[in-house]
């Protein structure tokens, strides 16, 4: 059954199929029970599946991670809420000490299947905190799986697969695309999904390639669009997994085109599109027309909401970026 629903129902729609198809599987986090989640992503969850599987926990992140921890220890698949973006960073030191150790501390006895949901990005006005973009702390480290979707059908089928996956994974859901509509098919059996760590190539081209990840994916697409009215088809391609890469993907591509503009909402520096950039050159080198390009955020904390227009990445700034690729 192919239904146009928006990216947050798709989500809630995969998340009820994990908690239908494995008993083992729980959410926990902040409000997302009697109140479906602050952008109601786990709506009427709680109801259905009762208090012991869709918790609501006390307003401690740290807290939420480290009990997950536990939980995965004893067989249990803990998908754990983190409210917003900017609120993950009292659990940093779980994430990062003990979810994504454990594995190799335990020379690969011990697996913890947690999934870590994270709202993140800006664009929907919000105060400090709220706005954030830490996916560059995450991929740098060893022992975590990072994605995001761009879309309601990636959506849908992207949690679940991170859900049963047996390695933690940090899921970054691009919160200003939560609204935006999209055909599902929710009968679709799971087997047959896209690969969860592979990028999709969201709309073919030959003149230069455009790299982007969960809420730029649309940005690049409608720079594809305009620069198709001059003559110029943009490969856009949508990243999905931050960490591992598909880099074949992207170098076939790059290989392809000979040009390449990175596009993310998170600071420039030492952002993901600095190690793209990096791998890109050492393994394109030779088919290269011109440096691969950035067009990311800005080095500054993520500025008042009124601002925070002139601080995102937007069309203008990666069609300026084109025009600089092909330039040289």
């Amino acid at each position: 059954m192919t239904e146009t629903i928006n990216l947050g129902k798709a989500l809630n729609h995969g998340l009820r199929r994990a908690l239908e198809n494995d008993p083992k599987v729980v959410i926990m986090g902040e409000d997302v029970g009697k109140l479906g989640g602050v952008f109601r992503i786990t709506d009427g969850l709680q109801k259905d599946f009762g208090e012991d599987r869709v918790i609501d926990t006390p307003l401690a992140e740290a807290g939420i991670i480290g009990t997950a921890v536990g939980l995965a220890i004893r067989g249990y698949r803990p998908v754990c809420e983190i409210q917003f973006d900017g609120f993950v960073f009292p659990a940093y030191n779980q994430i990062v000490s003990q979810v994504a150790k454990m594995h190799y501390r335990s020379k690969g006895n011990v697996r913890l299947p947690i999934v870590i949901r994270i709202p993140f990005g800006g664009g929907i006005g919000a105060v400090e905190h709220h706005s954030e973009s830490p996916e560059a702390y995450f991929a740098h480290t060893p022992g975590l799986k990072v994605v995001t979707c761009a879309n309601p059908a990636d959506a849908y089928s992207m949690i679940q697969q991170a859900i049963t996956s047996d390695d933690p994974i940090v899921f970054f859901e691009p919160k200003r695309r939560y609204w935006e509509k999209g055909a599902v098919d929710l009968d679709a059996p799971l087997s047959g999904a896209f690969p969860l760590h592979a990028a999709r190539v969201a709309r073919p081209g030959s003149a230069a390639t455009l790299l982007a990840y969960g809420p730029m994916v649309k940005v690049a697409l409608d720079a594809a669009a305009a620069a198709a009215e001059d003559g110029r088809e943009l490969e856009v391609i949508d990243l999905r997994s931050l960490s591992p890469v598909d880099y074949p993907t992207i170098f076939e591509s790059v290989k392809r085109t000979g040009r390449a503009v990175v596009v993310h909402e998170a600071p420039g520096n030492l952002g993901l599109g600095a190690e793209l950039a990096a791998r890109i050159t050492e393994e394109c080198f030779y088919s290269l027309e011109a440096p691969v390009l950035r067009v990311t955020g800005y080095d500054i904390p993520y500025p008042a909401a009124r601002a925070e227009e002139e601080y995102l990445p937007d069309l203008d700034r990666v069609l300026d970026a084109v025009d600089r690729a092909f330039g040289w």
